[in-house]
């Protein structure tokens, strides 16, 4: 997914200490007056990262018949992975490393931007509703310039009582994802069944992100609405949910501290100032007369829609932290 702001803030990405934080989402439209809205609770002013997880983008249940549902042009990326996952819906991924794949329910689509990639996604005519998350991977200094990579994977279902959960990253509940990342990482749905109380052992050196998509749970003492992200810090052997009166969904998040300083702007993770500028320049190279023409980020194939300009940079340099 693209951030389609046309002012774009800058966000300099450092891990904060604390324990305990309920996040709350502000709305972006994804698109024109009409377009389907999403709620964003990374990266904001408290908290940057959650481990590597750095953006958190989550949408629906969206009519789109009313709103038209997910139409995002070929935009570029660097630095980066992206990881959608649906609740509801159909979407069509294409890459300008040539991969073109559905994301449904239930299954990971991890594309890794590295050095350079652009791609598109829109949800098919076969989608009345769209539901589901969009999230963004800092990648470490070690590994942000690699080549551009595609993985899907369908976990099974893991079921305890009153418990079910899909592990599309790393491992929880005695699951592993096949899936492999450039930093340690959880990415887990996990539903509840109404009063459902679960203790789930986790990593003690990574913090976790508790993403409530339906109903309300309490998650280490604290309670959390729908659409709130709640920032564990690292320490913690285990957490306890505990579901209210309804099912609850939700994404459980995690890695160890990322430890590096990144800059986010746009579609961008740089390091400096003057990294950002270059991908930009680089991307608005390869756009002439509204078409997408080879260069860092490829073209995406068999692609219809015209690629979306960077918008302008703002007048200040942008902000790194050492």
């Amino acid at each position: 997914m693209s951030n389609l702001d046309t002012r774009p803030d800058e966000v300099v990405c450092a891990a904060a200490a604390g324990d305990l934080e309920v996040l709350t989402p502000r709305e972006v439209p994804l698109g024109g007056p009409r377009a389907m809205r999403v709620r964003r609770t990374l990266p904001q002013r408290s908290r940057s990262l959650i481990g590597a997880w750095c953006f958190v983008d989550h949408y629906g249940p969206d009519d789109v018949t009313d709103t038209g549902g997910m139409v995002v042009a070929p935009h570029p990326h660097t630095g980066l992975s992206t990881v959608s996952w649906l609740f509801t819906g159909e979407i069509q991924h294409r890459d300008s490393a040539g991969n073109a794949a559905l994301v449904v329910p239930g299954e990971l689509n991890l594309m890794t931007a590295g050095h350079g990639i652009s791609h598109s996604e829109v949800s098919t005519d076969r989608t009345s509703t769209l539901h589901g998350v969009q999230l963004w991977l800092a990648l470490p200094d070690a590994a942000r310039d690699v080549a551009p990579g595609f993985a899907h994977h369908a976990p099974d279902p893991v079921v305890r009582d009153g418990l079910t959960a899909r592990v599309f990253l790393g491992s929880l509940l005695g699951e592993t994802s096949p899936v492999e990342t450039h930093t340690p990482l959880l990415g887990a749905e996990v539903l509840l069944e109404p009063g459902t109380r679960a203790t789930v052992d986790v990593d003690a050196s990574y913090e976790h992100g508790v993403l409530v998509d339906t109903g309300a749970v309490t998650a280490a003492g604290t309670t959390l609405a729908a659409n709130d992200l709640g920032y564990l810090a690292p320490g913690r052997s285990e957490v306890e949910l505990v579901a209210g009166d309804e099912p609850v969904r939700l994404l459980l998040l995690g890695g160890p501290p990322f430890g590096e300083e990144i800059v986010m702007w746009w579609n961008f993770v740089g390091r400096t100032h003057d990294e950002v500028v270059a991908y930009r320049e680089a991307w608005q190279s390869q756009l002439v007369d509204g078409t997408q023409h080879d260069g860092r980020f490829g073209v995406v194939a068999d692609e219809p829609l015209a690629p979306l300009p960077a918008p302008e940079l703002p007048n200040a340099r942008l902000r790194t932290r050492s």
